[in-house]
């Protein structure tokens, strides 16, 4: 009897793992091909994955709830006639199951302990170590990360051990004479906030995306130096170029045509001419990116958020953006985003004018260098130069906001690409084809 094995995916250039979120299969169960198998989470997207064979299914390896790394095998599913298999398969004879139910059970006390008080994600390789290193949940917190958002790994926690220890060892030398080295830095503990709660008040758990969210925002306010510019622009052309074609192009193109393809196409632009806005920084290192993939953050259903990314946006006209854009935000309020859809971006726009607000400071979305804000546009009036002098007229004015990293990018460098986009949409063609 052949068998197949059903492994965890990659779903995205830096997602290592994914938890189970709900098992859809148990043992014995015949599936066939595109049948789905079980639901995964990761830190960036929800997916379901399907079963790619007819069989049965033999042997599974995961529990709900399990973290499993990227290529660990999840299930076994029998191939052949499965009308041959009369036997059912017992639980005892999974092994790894019965491997893993036993490790549990030795290190059920603590590793529950640490679940149960922190807040925070640690894998179950992390929580091992930390239970046999007698890392209470006060260190394990104090834990600086450098995994995906903040996330602590293996390293992190050996070096934790590591400084500890030499701590430790050094503690009695000092007694007896100073040492030339120099003490380890301690530690710093997170700092606790202190509240009250009353009787009436409501206490509401953060669910999975909403803590993955908090983490991030966190995480980049440490990470970057953040600086905010402001400009109010000039978008009577624009808006008045929309109104006049909105109809004809829903009629034509089976698609709307909102500002937000208008706005992506002038940060293409201006990204063109300021590659130093499309970058990353790793250490003392500035990575230049080749590719321009805007992400633009869509309010949820939930009321949480996720950043849906138009690959190569420079490259695609006004119909290919306001395609893209439009089935990126359908599909994120209907949770059918894939992993591709919100990898790989290299600047992001925020939209605080859907919720009629004139203005916002942006948090940058790590590990970009900036992060755009367009506020709601409103009728003004405003001084233009005539022939017959000036003159006070009624003008559609926006402004927009660029949140950006100080560690790379500077005021003149942050100021000149901010106005950059201010003029390419100031300077729209009110008689353009789309």
């Amino acid at each position: 009897m052949s068998s197949f094995e059903i492994i965890m995916p990659k779903l995205g250039e830096s997602v290592q793992e994914a938890t189970i979120t709900k098992m859809l299969v148990k043992l014995n169960d015949q599936v066939e091909e595109d049948d789905m198998l079980f639901e995964i989470a990761t830190d960036k997207v929800d997916s379901e994955i399907p079963c790619p064979v007819d069989g049965k299914v033999i042997e599974i390896r995961f529990n709900e709830g399990d973290v499993v790394p990227v290529g660990e095998v999840v299930a076994l599913i029998a191939l052949g006639d499965v009308d041959d298999i009369d036997e059912p398969i017992a639980e005892s004879t999974n092994d790894f199951a019965a491997e893993s139910s036993t490790q549990e059970s030795v290190e059920s006390v603590s590793t529950s302990d640490i679940q149960s008080t922190s807040g925070r994600f640690y894998s179950p390789l992390v929580k091992s170590i930390a239970a046999s290193e007698n890392i209470s949940v006060q260190e394990l917190e104090s834990i600086s990360g450098n995994g995906i958002d903040g996330r602590v790994q293996k390293q992190d926690v050996l070096n934790f051990l590591a400084q500890r220890n030499a701590s430790t060892v050094s503690a009695p030398a000092k007694e007896i004479a100073v040492s030339s080295e120099p003490a380890p830095t301690p530690v710093a503990e997170k700092p606790k906030v202190s509240m009250s709660i009353g009787a009436q008040d409501q206490i509401v758990e953060m669910d999975r995306m909403r803590r993955i969210i908090a983490d991030h925002m966190v995480m980049s306010k440490q990470t970057s130096p953040h600086v905010t510019a402001m400009v109010e622009a000039d978008v009577t052309d624009m808006v008045n170029w929309r109104n006049k074609v909105k109809d004809a192009f829903l009629k034509r193109e089976g698609t709307k045509i909102t500002f937000m393809p208008l706005i992506i196409e002038a940060v293409s632009k201006a990204l063109r001419e300021f590659p130093g806005v499309n970058a990353s920084v790793d250490g003392y290192n500035v990575i230049l990116r080749k590719n321009i993939n805007i992400g633009v953050a869509v309010a949820l259903p939930s009321g949480n958020l996720i950043v849906p990314v138009i690959k190569n946006s420079d490259q695609k006209n006004l119909i290919g953006l306001a395609s893209d854009m439009n089935r990126l935000a359908t599909d994120a309020r209907n949770n059918k985003l894939g992993p591709d859809d919100i990898s790989g971006g290299t600047f992001t726009i925020s939209n605080f004018g859907s919720f009629k607000n004139v203005m916002g400071t942006p948090i940058i979305n790590q590990p970009q260098v900036a992060i755009l804000a367009v506020g709601t546009i409103e009728k003004k009036p405003a001084v233009v130069e005539t022939p017959a002098g000036d003159a006070i007229v009624v003008r559609q004015k926006m402004f927009l906001s660029l949140s950006y990293d100080h560690r790379v990018v500077d005021g003149a460098l942050g100021g000149a690409f901010l106005r950059k986009i201010a003029d390419y949409l100031e300077d729209f063609d009110s008689n353009r084809a789309f």
